[in-house]
């Protein structure tokens, strides 16, 4: 007999969740054992520790893809992880997933991401691979995901389920395309919800933006299918995972929408995200300051405690906001009279 808020919460989720879903009761569990909570579920205590730490309150001061935008309504990489975790939501709720699972999931999937995006993700990669050819030691590579999962495991200790590491582990597929195995539960379902939900979320939002820039005039005719304004695409794709997905133990899209999505992603790289370094040449500038931070770090500059050595280099810049890497670059290369007040 159930005794505590948390354990009335399991027996509602094992009563009323689909038999695809994940319930918090099943989990795995985590790497060091606690003593549960009274109130909160395994998943939903993950959700408020990924919540309340310093790395996702620094997601509100980097780049999604336009840096340093002159306006209050471009994304963050802050607002793109709340809205991943809305649409990720909406389709674990229709499809009877675990909510709390997805949420901690989605919440945590980008908190390893350096300032500057993607450019300075590209950035830091370039150096990690040309300093282990080199040399021999680091990583030799940085993946965002992979930072996401060292912050909650190393950096910041949270003692994670099992379920909700692995899902911000995989939630990442780059420039690949979208296809039938994506929507797979290589760990569980809601994972595979989340991974979805992230190509949905980003796609819309950077097209959004994107045209809110004025760097692209119109959206081509061949995507109006989707819908004419932001919000008609993003509830078109959603509502096609639902239908496709309903008790299924998979995460499903109709053939025409993944040829749309993948069409999407292909045409925003080629017009957006590789055009945008050449007409916005601050990305490259930005880039630099990626690369001249870890050249310094590693050749003796001094960082906080406990950071220390080619890795301790990575955990320092990949944390850093875009503001706070200009600062730390600025009193690094400037002398005091040139930088800005």
């Amino acid at each position: 007999m159930a005794t505590t808020v948390r354990e009335m919460s399991e027996q509602r989720e094992l009563q009323a969740l689909s038999p695809f879903a994940m319930p918090a009761a099943r989990s795995a569990g985590r790497e060091h054992d606690e003593a549960p909570d009274p109130v909160r579920t395994c998943f939903q205590r993950d959700r408020d520790r990924i919540l309340h730490s310093k790395p996702f309150r620094r997601l509100k001061h980097k780049t999604q893809v336009f840096l340093d935008p002159r306006g209050d309504h471009y994304r963050t990489r802050l607002t793109h992880t709340l809205e991943v975790a809305q649409i990720a939501r909406t389709i674990g709720r229709a499809l009877r997933l675990n909510e709390d699972l997805i949420e901690a999931i989605a919440l945590g999937h980008d908190v390893g991401h350096t300032p500057f995006g993607h450019a300075g993700e590209a950035a830091l990669d370039q150096v990690l691979a040309k300093r282990f050819a080199e040399q021999g030691d680091g990583p030799g590579r940085f993946r965002h995901y992979e930072q996401s999962l060292r912050i909650v495991d190393v950096l910041e200790a949270m003692n994670l389920t099992q379920e909700v590491r692995a899902g911000i582990d995989g939630h990442s597929k780059g420039r690949n395309d979208l296809t039938a195995f994506d929507g797979e539960p290589t760990s569980t379902l809601e994972a595979a919800v989340v991974r979805v939900s992230d190509r949905i979320a980003y796609l819309n939002h950077d097209l959004d933006d994107a045209l809110r820039s004025g760097m692209i005039s119109e959206v081509p005719a061949r995507f109006e299918p989707l819908g004419e304004r932001h919000g008609r695409r993003v509830g078109a794709m959603v509502e096609d995972v639902i239908h496709n997905s309903l008790d299924q133990p998979a995460i499903r899209l109709s053939e025409p929408m993944l040829a749309h999505l993948n069409e999407l992603k292909e045409w925003l790289f080629e017009n957006v995200y590789t055009r945008y370094p050449v007409v916005y040449p601050d990305i490259p500038k930005a880039q630099g300051v990626v690369r001249e931070l870890f050249e310094a770090f590693v050749n003796g500059a001094p960082m906080p405690e406990g950071y220390a050595g080619v890795q301790g280099a990575v955990d320092y810049i990949a944390g850093m906001t875009d503001r706070f890497a200009m600062d730390v670059f600025a009193a690094m290369r400037l002398p005091e009279s040139f930088r800005v007040r």
